[in-house]
């Protein structure tokens, strides 16, 4: 059950160079602080399980518009790599995305942008406030359930050299980056699954120190190359026929 109540702090998501955006999830009580002087009580022990966390977010926020700020709050010790893959996820299923295609790939890179450079992961304000609409998660997880599940069970802590190096990591980290940017061009519909599927494995390899995950993530990267080289050579031919077409 989430219950609100009043509070003086907003200690979701802290300066970039001041401490830490949130504690670890071993020393996260069952209270955070949420956007707008809101603590967002949760009881009983933090979940640590992935399908746990979503379903306390299917049960939080399931009739109500809510920010990122309350998400992370959520999300706690784990919250930007899993806010990437979350975010990410939409873009895998044919969900309508009206307005937030470009928030949410712009969130994604706003993050993976700050691990890149080796700093702490943060978002601005006005991106933490922005209302996601009422019902956005329980749509989003009902239909991406089959996803997680699976990522669930197939993420564990595993070849852990390739998830400890900090320059490895802001390597991956570089990576997610492109595809985000990818995600906020002007692309036909169904030309963002290639760069998400990349975010979601290595986001997912992220967050559980999965090591064949993010080789898997490389892998998913190069297909996206190709993809989008294909794309690019056959897109223009088609161009150019329908050009031909219509002026003939």
């Amino acid at each position: 059950m989430l219950i609100a109540c009043i509070s003086n702090c907003m200690a979701t998501n802290a300066a970039p160079d001041s401490r830490p955006p949130h504690p670890s999830a071993d020393s996260v009580p069952s209270s955070a602080v949420a956007a707008d002087n809101v603590i967002v009580l949760f009881p009983g022990p933090q979940p640590r399980k992935l399908s746990e966390i979503l379903e306390q977010l299917i049960a939080g926020f399931a009739m109500r518009p809510v920010t990122l700020r309350e998400v992370i709050v959520v999300l706690q010790g784990r919250a930007y790599n899993l806010l990437m893959l979350l975010l990410a996820i939409p873009f895998l299923l044919p969900l309508p995305l009206p307005g937030l295609s470009t928030l949410l790939g712009l969130v994604i890179a706003f993050i993976a942008l700050r691990m890149t450079l080796g700093q702490k992961p943060w978002l601005p304000a006005r991106l933490l406030d922005r209302e996601l609409p009422p019902r956005f998660f329980p749509t989003l997880l009902s239909g991406a359930r089959r996803v997680l599940r699976f990522l669930e069970v197939m993420l564990k802590p595993r070849q852990l050299w390739l998830t400890t190096s900090p320059l490895l990591i802001q390597l991956h980290a570089f990576i997610i980056f492109v595809a985000a940017c990818v995600l906020l061009l002007p692309l036909p519909p169904g030309t963002n699954f290639p760069p998400a599927l990349c975010i979601v494995i290595m986001a997912g390899g992220l967050l559980e120190r999965d090591g064949r995950f993010i080789l898997a993530g490389y892998l998913a990267f190069a297909f996206n190359a190709v993809f989008f080289a294909l794309f690019a050579v056959y897109g223009q031919r088609v161009l150019q026929w329908l050009w031909a077409l219509f002026a003939g």
